[in-house]
């Protein structure tokens, strides 16, 4: 690692080898290479005089790239893939005259962003299938127990642990969903021309049209691509990758709510974040265990929908066939989006696998609301025991205000207490405890996670389900 010069965070410390070395620059330059092999190949096939050996030539050296030569030869000519012609030829002398035949350079830079674009949904794919399945299986295992829900944050109706996270499951599945589209619907540029119109290879195939369609198709074919976009200037266009990096801000916004979630119980001790047994929770306060995952799910979740931002700006300022603005911004937010979304979905695996429920603490909180959760039901016992529906209805009031007022002095609810003390209530408190079963005010949450999870449930029959370790 190098110390003396910035290194960025999503590299050093956050993202995955994998989604690393997919945006290295080997990566991105042996694509282009690729690129030049298959159009050398697809112009041979279709009868441009290109040799076996030229081609052959090419695939031996595919993996030599000189970085010295290339950057040598860009500052002296001020083009980066003219640099990176120059140097393929130099290793494959034979094929120097036809590498990039008929080609301009988003013919490699475009195709080449897009493969690697879908390789990169396609590994966060797992990512967030590996989220939903930590996810599942916590929320099956807690479907039934009940817990305390929340309006504007403050105390409601119970829910189960189990619910809630059916809740950040639903958001997720629903980006998986976006995800897949996105990925179905990514087309390739194919190798068009300058402006689109495909006119260097009406001259180089004399006027035979189909032999430009059949070239494009050969191209689709071997980079596995269903088809080329219809129609294009020099390049694909830019609302493509509008549509990709909305895609990943909507996986940072799912985890973004999870987290934060997780970050509020975890305040109310009901829920934690794994803590690893030699883990420091704060430099001064050694008793503290901070959330600090899930904050920090949130706060790269805000730098990828701030970063999502820069796609759209640069496909609305477009100007005509091509304009050279949109090549400095993509070259940063475009891999910096897939390297966050994945440091986001490895952070989230890692929380889902090991997220701690206190039970003794959430069965606390449900107790200490249950009895004002539970009024309407002890307000139609004490009916069915002859009381006066409008007179029972003023003494839960009317408690409920004073035992509220006790429990922000300090005090334990006392509000069962208050009402057996009530003459028109008649009813005793070891009565009303019967009314009080946590269960019975759940509603349907188990059965709406069991028929939820069995939705689910076939979307992860691929799932790869290995243990995510973090850098701490």
């Amino acid at each position: 690692m190098m110390t003396n010069t910035y290194q960025s965070p999503l590299a050093s410390r956050y993202a995955s080898k994998e989604m690393l070395a997919l945006f290295s620059s080997d990566a991105r330059y042996l694509t282009w290479r690729k690129l030049w092999i298959a159009l050398a190949q697809a112009e041979m096939e279709l009868g441009l005089p290109i040799t076996k050996e030229q081609i052959s030539q090419m695939e031996a050296h595919l993996e030599e790239i000189d970085y010295d030569c290339v950057a040598k030869r860009e500052k002296q000519v001020r083009h980066d893939v003219m640099a990176h012609v120059y140097a393929f030829g130099q290793v494959a002398p034979a094929a120097a005259g036809i590498i990039h035949l008929g080609a301009t350079s988003c013919y490699v830079t475009d195709n080449a962003d897009l493969i690697l674009y879908r390789q990169g949904l396609r590994y966060l794919r797992q990512g967030l299938l590996g989220v939903i399945a930590n996810l599942a299986d916590f929320a099956e295992e807690y479907k039934a127990m009940p817990t305390l829900g929340y309006t504007h944050y403050q105390p409601a109706q119970l829910v189960t642990v189990g619910k809630r996270a059916t809740l950040w499951i639903q958001d997720l599945v629903a980006d998986l969903e976006e995800l897949n589209f996105v990925e179905e619907h990514l087309k390739f540029l194919g190798c068009r021309g300058t402006t689109g119109t495909e006119a260097s290879f009406l001259d180089l195939f004399e006027g035979d049209e189909e032999k430009i369609d059949k070239m494009n198709a050969r191209l689709c074919e071997i980079f596995g691509f269903s088809a080329c976009y219809d129609v294009c200037g020099q390049t694909y266009s830019r609302k493509v990758d509008s549509r990709i990096l909305n895609c990943l801000s909507a996986i940072a916004q799912s985890l973004y709510k999870m987290a934060n979630d997780i970050r509020l119980l975890q305040h109310d001790r009901q829920l934690e974040e794994p803590f690893e047994k030699d883990q420091i929770g704060s430099s001064a306060m050694a008793y503290k265990r901070n959330p600090m995952r899930c904050e920090r799910i949130c706060s790269l979740a805000r730098y990828l929908m701030a970063d999502a931002a820069n796609a759209p700006m640069t496909a609305s300022t477009q100007w005509l066939e091509r304009t050279l603005d949109d090549s400095a911004n993509r070259r940063i937010s475009m891999p910096e989006g897939f390297l966050c979304a994945d440091a986001l979905l490895r952070l989230a695996q890692n929380v889902t696998d090991g997220l701690h429920v206190n039970e003794k603490i959430v069965e606390k909180t449900v107790w200490e609301y249950l009895p004002f959760i539970a009024t309407e039901n002890l307000m139609m016992e004490a009916v069915k025991q002859g009381g006066d529906r409008q007179e029972i209805h003023e003494i839960i009031r009317r408690c409920s205000m004073a035992a509220t007022a006790e429990m922000k002095e300090g005090r334990s609810c006392d509000l069962l207490a208050r009402l057996a003390a009530e003459p028109a209530f008649s009813m005793t408190e070891e009565e009303m405890e019967k009314v009080l079963e946590p269960s019975a005010y759940t509603g349907r949450c188990a059965h709406q996670v069991e028929a939820y999870l069995k939705k689910v449930r076939p979307l992860l029959r691929d799932v790869k389900r290995e243990k995510t370790e973090i850098q701490v």
